[in-house]
């Protein structure tokens, strides 16, 4: 996969999943533009903030001219139903829905020919657990609004959301469970998710549209059961 000199805008790439898709299109060339709370060195900004997105959006107007690739891949805020108060939850939804609609609203006449767009949604959209609402909320919306935009882009972009599982980025230790407990053995990596964000941009996936790919070592295909293949229910 060749993308050079293409631009590419990532939500939340400064850090995590994010940073490694920047990093994985700068390898193969590609010109990136990042959009991140945290410091950068493109834009730093508020998603949840309207006119946060639209001085992104003219910067990036203004530097490239045009966008080929929108990864749509900042953290919505993730809070219970215990906990989660009415602004944080709309916040959540403004980071995770509200932005990702806007930013492709706003960067749609600049897309060019062969543009693709991937939202970043989660195996939490599908499936949770407890005291997760404000995340999955967040997650629900986007994956709905991808085969939504899908549509409505038809002959524009090809728009398409991935679903992580368990992505381990470090930030804590792994035991043999852990790790068993996935049919693929092992945990995921942001190399695992970056690798198909760039297949879904490249031409090799020019006839997937309005997908939504998840990738989680199989577990959403896991039936656990009480006393069977090591599960045990503590009550």
């Amino acid at each position: 996969m060749n993308f050079k000199n293409k631009v590419v805008v990532v939500t939340g790439g400064a850090s995590g999943i994010g940073k490694c898709i920047v990093d994985m299109f700068k390898s193969q060339g590609a010109k990136t533009a990042v959009f991140d709370l945290k410091e950068n060195d493109y834009f730093q900004g508020d998603l949840a903030e309207e006119t946060h997105i639209q001085d992104f959006c003219q910067k990036v107007v203004h530097d490239f001219g045009h966008v080929d690739y929108i990864i749509n891949n900042a953290k919505p805020l993730f809070k219970g139903i215990d906990t989660c108060s009415f602004e944080e939850f709309n916040y959540a939804l403004k980071v995770g829905v509200t932005a990702p609609f806007m930013m492709v609203k706003l960067l749609k006449p600049y897309l060019n020919e062969g543009a693709s767009i991937v939202n970043i949604s989660s195996s939490r959209d599908h499936m949770s657990q407890p005291q997760s609402e404000s995340y999955s909320a967040a997650k629900g919306g986007i994956a709905a609004l991808t085969h939504s935009l899908a549509i409505s882009l038809a002959g524009t972009a090809r728009v398409n959301a991935v679903s992580p599982g368990w992505i381990h980025l470090g930030e804590q230790s792994l035991s043999l469970p852990d790790l068993h407990q996935h049919p693929v053995k092992r945990v995921g990596t942001a190399e695992d998710i970056a690798s198909l964000v760039l297949f879904l941009c490249s031409e090799h996936a020019g006839f997937i549209t309005g997908e939504n790919i998840t990738v989680d070592g199989g577990m959403n295909k896991l039936m656990i059961y009480h006393g069977e293949n090591g599960w045990e229910y503590q009550i």
